[in-house]
């Protein structure tokens, strides 16, 4: 599967589950140019790293067609991050026919939640394209 760009940038892979079959886990490679003046991970990067991780979790909840947009992202940064791995693990917490809510958290390789965030997503029916292409 081609990854959007920015989550190229993000260096977005796909781990899978956790053993109780409800976490996704989605890892992310923070870069040196991510850093801000004290040379920790922009606040920006790492909402962007659980947006990410939120939408790959509620996709995969639906069926292949339906998608979602993000609403709202209600996020806290808790502990600096550094450079290197940051593993989201994201998770449906409530769920309608027209949103869904998940919450998901960024934990460095220390096992230290960086940050976390709960957003509200939109789900819609993926457009189809008449001509098939």
């Amino acid at each position: 599967m081609h990854l959007p760009p920015g989550a190229q940038l993000l260096g977005r892979e796909w781990l899978g589950f956790d053993e109780t079959g409800e976490i996704a886990l989605i890892r992310f490679q923070a870069q040196p140019s991510f850093t801000n003046r004290h040379g920790t991970i922009q606040g920006g990067f790492l909402a962007a790293m659980l947006d990410s991780a939120i939408g790959i979790a509620a996709l995969a909840a639906l069926t292949a067609d339906l998608t979602v947009v993000t609403q709202n992202l209600d996020t806290r940064f808790l502990k600096p991050a550094g450079v290197g791995p940051i593993t989201a693990r994201a998770r449906v917490v409530e769920r309608t026919d027209r949103a869904i809510i998940v919450q998901a958290d960024l934990v460095d390789t220390k096992g230290i939640t960086v940050a976390d965030a709960t957003a509200r997503l939109r789900i819609l029916r993926k457009k189809t394209d008449p001509e098939g292409t």
